[in-house]
């Protein structure tokens, strides 16, 4: 995050892209569409986690057709690792975020961005949340236990943690130390804003079927590692909690 406040864009919009060839173009024309007349310049930010498919090509091409268009290729690190790499790479003075596989309905951003720019209310970062999620019934149940163990221990009153539709201004970002790799990393991120008193507020977004691709989240093994990203940060916050919430 090294670029001038000059020479930023209005908004960085990234999202992940792991195996999305039947999405990728699909995504970024809808950011264009529907975000570039939001805000008075945008960056489109396409975070390549490792994929096998043809979506690094597919990525490229888009950012040699358009300027506002630019792609992070990586090693695959995860969901977590992908964000991490977005807030990393994102130049603009506002970050927004949403996955890459078509689910959520990108002009509602609007609504996101009308609350962050209300002065009567200020807040730093708008959280969206699904008001209806459509994904199948054991997802649904396991989004509901998690946000109530992320609930209890952290304190953290927050509907839907993991809704892949929110907004920043780029300052939440600045000496914010994010550690975990995994699915978790949401989670990590508002529980470390919430703790550093950050003001956040909540706004109801639609949600819609996958259509292509595969999900690749909710396995055994990423359950498990987000059990284990929970148990260690908040024992990090009871022993250490300066360093938890700074840099490292």
């Amino acid at each position: 995050m090294d670029t001038t406040t000059s020479t930023r864009p209005a908004l960085t919009f990234f999202f992940p892209a792991y195996n999305e060839e039947p999405n990728i173009e699909r995504t970024v024309a809808l950011a264009l569409e529907h975000i570039g007349p939001l805000v008075p310049s945008l960056e489109v930010l396409a975070i390549d986690d490792g994929s096998t498919d043809r979506t690094p090509q597919l990525a490229d091409a888009l950012a040699a057709a358009d300027p506002r268009v630019r792609v992070v290729h990586q090693e695959n690190r995860g969901y977590g690792g992908a964000l991490k790499a977005g807030f990393a790479n994102a130049r603009g003075n506002l970050i927004a975020f949403s996955d890459g596989d078509l689910q959520f309905d990108l002009t509602e951003l609007a609504r996101l961005l009308d609350r962050l720019n209300d002065p009567s209310r200020p807040v730093d970062a708008v959280i969206g949340y699904r008001i209806k999620r459509m994904d199948p019934f054991h997802r649904l149940f396991i989004a509901k236990v998690y946000n109530a163990i992320v609930s209890v221990l952290f304190g953290l009153r927050v509907r839907d943690i993991d809704c892949a539709m929110k907004v920043f201004r780029r300052s939440v970002f600045s000496g914010l130390r994010l550690d975990s790799e995994g699915p978790f990393l949401s989670a990590e991120l508002l529980i470390k804003l919430n703790a550093r008193g950050v003001k956040m507020d909540q706004v109801g977004v639609s949600h819609y079927p996958r259509t292509a691709g595969t999900n690749t989240g909710a396995s055994f093994r990423k359950i498990l590692r987000t059990f284990r990203d929970i148990f260690k940060l908040r024992w990090a916050l009871w022993t250490d909690r300066e360093r938890t919430l700074s840099a490292k």
